[in-house]
């Protein structure tokens, strides 16, 4: 099982405002920067429930007919979402890769704060793929929180466009 995280952050780290808003992040996500080709690799989309309510008030549906968990110990009102293939599910992050395996997924695409800290402090994740935007933003929800060690990280590519995205890849060091 492969758990992997795609995120964009400003520069100084954070992945919203404090209120959770985005609208620091390129407008569509910008120009292509390898999100399509990551996406086409990944059998489902795990994210918290803050996160999905704020995916929901975006124009358009952004992850297709993937099928999305999303994550609450409280019952949500899934309401159908351009086709949307979407079911709930609580648990630790061990619980939820196990029912995910257990159902034939091989590559979660874990998205969120919490879900991603979660996930990370779990010693889930094995890689993430962070485009940082040119951008400071001072005060916001932070990609990485708290953490019981150290995580070695191993770099395998960075890029960069003309927008002034930076993309890099890391594995995490076994």
């Amino acid at each position: 099982m492969m758990v992997s995280v795609f995120v964009g952050t400003s520069v100084d780290g954070f992945i919203a405002r404090p209120d959770g808003a985005l609208d620091f992040l390129p407008e569509g996500g910008g120009e292509p920067h390898g999100y399509d080709e990551f996406i086409a690799t990944i059998d489902v989309i795990v994210i918290g429930r803050k996160t999905f309510e704020t995916v929901l008030a975006f124009p358009e549906w952004p992850y297709g007919t993937k099928r999305v968990v999303v994550l609450s110990s409280q019952r949500l009102d899934l309401p159908p979402a351009c086709g949307a293939v979407v079911e709930q599910m609580s648990g630790s992050p061990a619980e939820i890769v196990a029912k995910l395996e257990a159902t034939g997924a091989h590559h979660i695409y874990v998205d969120g704060g919490i879900t991603i800290q979660g996930f990370l402090r779990a010693g889930l994740v094995q890689r993430f793929i962070i485009t940082r935007v040119p951008v400071l933003i001072g005060d916001g929800i932070p990609l990485f929180g708290s953490l019981p060690s150290d995580v070695r990280l191993r770099h395998v590519a960075t890029q960069h466009y003309p927008s002034g995205l930076v993309k890099s890849e890391y594995y995490i060091s076994a």
